[in-house]
C-alpha cells in the first residue's frame, strides 16, 4: 500500500488518484496486498477472499518500525521505485516520523482491525 500511495517527495495523492492506482494494482487474477489505509476498503475488499491481520503488540511493531528506518537511513536506498522518497534523520525526528506513527497509531489501528474482524458479514 505504502508504493501504491507515496509519490515524489513524500507526496499523497488525492484520493481518486489513490483509488485508481489501487484499483491498477489489483487488476490481476491473483495479488496479495499489505498495509493499512481504511479509506480504500472499499476497493481492496471488492474481490478479497481472505484476510490475514497479524496483531502484533506495540513493542513488537515499534521495534520492526525502528529495525527497519535506521539502516535504510544509512543504506539510503529507495523506499518506493520512482520516487526519490528515502528514510533521513529529519524525517526520522519529525512529527511524521514513522516511529512516532507506529506509537500513535497502534493501539486505534488496532481496535478499528478487530472491529472489522468481528463483523459478521466482513468478507460477503
Amino acid at each position: 500500500m505504502d508504493a501504491i500511495f507515496w509519490g515524489p517527495g513524500w507526496s499523497s495523492p488525492e484520493d481518486q488518484v489513490l483509488f485508481a492506482r489501487l484499483s491498477k494494482a489489483l487488476e490481476g487474477e491473483n495479488w496479495v496486498l499489505d498495509g493499512n489505509y481504511s479509506r480504500t476498503l472499499a476497493i481492496k475488499w471488492d474481490r478479497v477472499q481472505a484476510v490475514i491481520w497479524l496483531d502484533f503488540n506495540l513493542t513488537r511493531t515499534l521495534y520492526q518500525a525502528v529495525t527497519r528506518a535506521i539502516p535504510r537511513l544509512f543504506s539510503q536506498e529507495e523506499l518506493w521505485p520512482g520516487t526519490g522518497n528515502r528514510e533521513s534523520l529529519k524525517m526520522l525526528l519529525s512529527k511524521d516520523s514513522i516511529v512516532l506513527w507506529t506509537i500513535k497509531t497502534h493501539r486505534r489501528n488496532r481496535i478499528k482491525n478487530q472491529g472489522y474482524m468481528e463483523k459478521e458479514d466482513f468478507l460477503q
